[in-house]
């Protein structure tokens, strides 16, 4: 199983094969508007720009789980990000990304990586995430937003960023699947 072997629901409601993403390096992300993670949007963008053309793709999936941070309906959502950040890389339906109705695609992430931890700039997430999760240091889950996993051109997960990885860390791993 890799992640061509999923379908995921597009803004609009249709059906989206990842498939189609085959050969691609992909960064899949969740996000939330209202985070203070929210202006990675910015950096993501500029990856998105330097490097869609030598076949990155970054897949957005907007997600309401962490302190109601993600609130809107999907084209409230898309309009804040194209407006305010100017994202052209695709953003899907909103989802759940932990839980027994966590969406397929991150219910395979998650089950197939480790949490990396947050480090020093992550430190005034633990309390929150422990009162979430208290095994959250030994398990795969979700533990906030913009949580990123790269995909390889083969489908399989070549890394998982937690949300306060360095952005250059998560550019240099694209940039070597590339």
């Amino acid at each position: 199983m890799n992640i061509y072997d999923f379908k995921v629901t597009a803004r609009d409601g249709s059906e989206v094969s990842l498939d189609q993403y085959r050969g691609k390096v992909l960064v899949v992300v969740n996000t939330a508007t209202g985070c203070g993670f929210t202006p990675q949007y910015a950096e993501l963008q500029e990856l998105y720009d330097a490097h869609q053309k030598d076949g990155l793709e970054i897949l957005d999936f907007p997600c309401n789980q962490f302190m109601n941070q993600a609130p809107g309906t999907d084209e409230e959502i898309h309009t804040f990000c194209t407006g305010r950040f100017g994202i052209t890389f695709p953003q899907f339906k909103k989802i759940d990304v932990l839980g027994e109705n966590a969406d397929p695609l991150y219910k395979y992430l998650t089950s197939n990586t480790r949490f990396e931890g947050f480090g020093l700039k992550g430190a005034v997430l633990i309390p929150i995430v422990r009162s979430m999760d208290k095994d959250y240091k030994n398990n795969g889950n979700i533990k906030w937003n913009f949580t990123k996993f790269v995909i390889d051109r083969e489908g399989s997960i070549a890394a998982r960023f937690e949300p306060t990885a360095s952005l250059d860390k998560l550019k240099e791993k694209v940039e070597s699947l590339l």
